[in-house]
């Protein structure tokens, strides 16, 4: 949506993993999320985490993570 990035704080990447390992993140697609995120992009609202996996953003909207919904 041309939204400015900023890459992600690693406490916030950390808290993602977290999740991710315990099989409870679900992106905005609805799907969960089973590979550990190397970065994220966040946008300038600070609402979407976009991955980074291997080195490599996944800049689509349903690959995207809720930040509201980290515990």
């Amino acid at each position: 949506d041309g939204s400015r990035l900023t890459l992600a704080p690693s406490e916030l990447v950390a808290k993602v993993n977290r999740q991710i390992e315990d099989g409870s993140l679900k992106n905005v697609g609805d799907s969960t999320v089973v590979a550990r995120l190397d970065g994220g992009l966040v946008r300038e609202a600070g609402d979407l985490l976009y991955p980074i996996i291997d080195e490599i953003p996944v800049m689509l909207l349903d690959e995207a993570i809720a930040v509201s919904h980290l515990k």
